[in-house]
């Protein structure tokens, strides 16, 4: 007999994207308020170095070699590896809302994950590794 619902032929759920049991921010301009909020906490030294670099929010990160599930993504050239006068692109950081979200117990939970990634994404931008974050214990 034929499943008429085609329920053999489902792939394996994508383990980027949000599971049934995180929590979601009501709306996307909530969830970028968010993030907007953690920039907007930074020190005031660190915002001024922070003029050519985009903070985007994007729902579902891409997938990795390891299979992690990404909370963000820091993209350019970190300001200790920069030639002096070389022409560049500006940096990108990009939060990932569905992993954030899913992560999150509630909405302070996600305010204070948002915060983290933001924190820790910044660091990349200034030339700080994984290694020293999580000494820092921003990993």
């Amino acid at each position: 007999m034929d499943d008429r619902h085609a329920r053999h032929r489902r792939r394996p759920p994508d383990r980027r994207r949000r599971p049934w049991n995180g929590w979601r921010a009501a709306t996307l301009s909530d969830f970028v308020r968010m993030v907007d909020r953690a920039v907007a906490t930074l020190p005031p030294a660190l915002l001024e170095r922070l003029d050519n670099v985009e903070i985007a929010v994007e729902d579902v990160p891409p997938a990795t070699d390891d299979d992690a599930i990404l909370l963000g993504l820091y993209e350019g050239t970190p300001l200790p590896e920069r030639a002096w006068g070389a022409p560049l692109m500006p940096d990108r950081i990009r939060l990932f809302r569905g992993p954030l979200e899913a992560r999150a117990a509630g909405p302070d939970h996600l305010r204070e994950l948002v915060a983290t990634t933001v924190v820790h994404e910044v660091a990349h931008h200034f030339g700080i590794d994984d290694d020293r974050l999580d000494e820092l214990g921003w990993g």
